[in-house]
């Protein structure tokens, strides 16, 4: 049985893990997953984007500022020639808009575990604000793991093909986000860096 000392012990921990610093993503323990409905919503194309890098920043006031990107390039759906039609000009454009971003602006708490991320999503050089519910946000071992499920319109950002009527509605984008306080850099012994 724990004391209300041991809780409160406990709520300190967290928020000690959780004060104001950088972060980093760690892209080995994160994800970008899509699924769009296609084939007039009998199947589902999924795919996943295996380059993604980000960072953010909490300030002492509560603040949260931050950014993840994405390599257009790295998407990858497990068949090549989709793959290939979907970098091309008619979806992301992967040659000329080689990232896809989320500029993080306010972050706040909805409900026991839910955050509010309040940014902006870019992709193809066409930018729309975006609010992402993250249904859980976890921290543990020294990291701060983020999950969210959005809904993103394509023809918000110019991916209008839909060969034969075949894409319709939105795609799901699943991520998963885990980051760890940033190393600080600390100055040489000797006054030099």
């Amino acid at each position: 049985m724990s004391s209300s000392n041991d809780a409160s012990t406990e709520d300190r921990a967290t928020e000690d893990r959780t004060e104001a610093g950088r972060w980093v993503l760690d892209p080995t323990a994160s994800s970008v997953a899509f699924c769009h409905r296609t084939l007039w919503g009998l199947a589902a194309v999924r795919g996943t984007f295996t380059g993604i890098a980000g960072e953010g920043e909490s300030g002492a006031d509560g603040s949260v500022r931050g950014t993840l990107t994405i390599d257009t390039a790295s998407l990858h759906t497990k068949n090549r020639v989709r793959d290939r039609h979907l970098r091309s000009a008619a979806f992301f454009a992967a040659a000329d808009h080689p990232t896809i971003t989320y500029v993080v602006e306010n972050v706040r708490a909805v409900r026991e575990g839910g955050l509010a991320v309040a940014g902006t999503l870019e992709v193809r050089g066409m930018s729309q604000p975006l609010i992402v519910s993250v249904a859980d946000a976890e921290v543990a071992d020294g990291g701060i793991s983020l999950l969210a499920d959005v809904d993103i319109d394509r023809s918000a950002f110019g991916m209008t093909a839909n060969p034969l009527g075949m894409l319709r509605g939105i795609a799901t984008v699943s991520v998963v986000a885990r980051f760890r306080r940033a190393t600080p850099v600390r100055p040489h012994p000797g006054g030099t860096s």
